[in-house]
């Protein structure tokens, strides 16, 4: 693997800090400014970046699993509250079922804990309670799985949005039971696309992960320099440097293991790109949470109000280790890919 991001690939990177920088929030209350949202959302779309994952002519996604990250990896730092998570999960959905892009604005369907996609029985019976789509601004539809004897095929279920963002920046919408499900067409998808699908999700999360770490060590650096007490800045004392750094070794620690998961994601094998990606979530969901928390000391009294940006990057934070599973799932994930588990003598 070589680590070192192409020309292309910093390009893609300096084109979506640039966006972010311009049209993200810079402020708790500017999460309500609609205008600046959709103006966000609108620079997104043109971008083409939530079509990624589409098919090319042979089938082949347009762009890899590292590219996919990079954009993720920049919009969770800039707190973006535009989707993208949700609608190229579901556009990799369909490239792997066969099946054609999307003609209006999709998510995907998540179970209760946002373990996992959603999947319905094919004799129409309701999916369970509490199911919740994501990145759901602007769709009126989430892919399922519906189980048949030939396999899983894809669907759409009509989604209603529930009017509040589960971590200020990511709309949510709720199943709307009363429509039925519509087959999407493509074929059953197989045991190894779903494996890729994960693999790619993990892979999305963990680098959102980084991207979060990095914001909120952004803004604590910002604080600790322009805070002034006992007339020098609280970044001049030592106590304030060493949660810094340490922060900054875990934030670096995370970039690395994602970095390899979203490579994986089309270089390996599918189970091989599942092991790297649940490592990299593992580590990642437990490093962020402890960065953003640092993060939020750093700040002393005004990082637990409501004004301070900390907190929304904690809340990222908690919401982007929760879709597909934290630490503890894929702990058992990158276990189990080595036979260690229930059979293997550890539990």
């Amino acid at each position: 693997m070589d680590v070192r991001l192409s020309p292309e690939q910093h390009a893609l990177r300096s084109s979506v800090a640039a966006v972010v920088d311009r049209l993200g929030p810079h402020a708790v209350g500017q999460l309500d400014d609609r205008e600046r949202a959709e103006k966000l959302d609108a620079a997104v779309h043109a971008s083409g970046w939530r079509e990624l994952r589409v098919a090319e002519d042979g089938g082949a996604p347009l762009a890899s699993g590292v590219e996919a990250s990079i954009v993720a990896e920049e919009l969770a730092r800039g707190l973006a509250d535009a989707p993208f998570l949700g609608p190229t999960l579901a556009a990799e959905l369909r490239r792997l079922a066969g099946a054609p892009p999307a003609t209006s604005a999709e998510t995907i369907l998540l179970a209760p804990s946002l373990g996992d996609l959603v999947v319905v029985p094919a004799a129409g019976a309701e999916p369970p309670a509490g199911v919740v789509a994501i990145d759901a601004e602007g769709a009126g539809a989430a892919l399922v799985l519906r189980s048949t004897v030939a396999g899983d095929e894809l669907a759409r279920l009509p989604v209603r949005p529930v009017g509040e963002r589960m971590d200020l920046t990511r709309p949510t919408a709720v199943l709307d039971a009363a429509s039925p499900t519509q087959t999407v067409g493509g074929r059953a998808l197989t045991g190894d696309d779903l494996t890729s699908w994960t693999a790619l999700g993990l892979a999305l999360t963990s680098a959102e992960l980084v991207g979060t770490m990095r914001g909120a060590i952004d803004l604590a650096v910002g604080y600790a320099a322009a805070r002034r007490q006992f007339d020098r800045p609280v970044g001049s004392f030592q106590a304030v440097q060493h949660l810094l750094a340490d922060a900054f070794v875990l934030m670096e620690g995370a970039r690395s293991v994602a970095l390899h998961a979203a490579w994986a994601v089309d270089a390996r094998t599918p189970d091989e790109a599942l092991g790297a990606a649940a490592a990299a979530k593992a580590y990642s969901a437990r490093a962020a949470r402890t960065v953003c928390e640092t993060a939020i000391q750093v700040h002393g009294g005004i990082g637990n109000t409501w004004e301070c940006l900390a907190h929304v990057h904690l809340r990222r934070a908690l919401l982007s280790t929760a879709v597909l599973g934290g630490e503890d799932l894929n702990i058992g994930r990158v276990l189990a890919r080595h036979g260690i588990g229930a059979d293997g003598g550890l539990r």
